[in-house]
């Protein structure tokens, strides 16, 4: 896996994308989040599809810090089984991806 990753995930309001964005950046799980939506996820559930408006969150972190993101995300969430899939980031501005690595480190 890549150095740097961005963490995605889903919720259900923007409110829930706030808080989930808000505390896993504050544990240092993640440098940043950004929050996308409202989107429209078509997706299929106990064998019927659903239609839902949702909020995408993006977070940047390091690939070592995927598990424990991941777990965090598990714990926070309102979602039986939440979105959570790692994107690796093949590239970048040197400075901002040596930010991102300081800003998931313990301060």
């Amino acid at each position: 896996m890549a150095e740097h990753v961005i963490v995605t995930s889903t919720t259900g309001s923007e409110a829930a994308a706030r808080e989930l964005a808000s505390r896993v950046v504050d544990a240092r799980l993640g440098a940043c989040a950004q929050i996308v939506g409202p989107i429209t996820s078509v997706y299929r559930w106990d064998g019927a599809i659903q239609t839902d408006r949702e909020w995408r969150v993006e977070i940047k972190t390091t690939a070592d810090r995927v598990a424990a993101l991941t777990e965090r995300i598990r714990e926070l969430h309102g979602y039986d089984l939440p979105e959570v899939i790692a994107t690796p980031i093949e590239g970048g501005s040197a400075a901002y991806l040596a930010w991102l690595t300081a800003e998931t480190r313990d301060a």
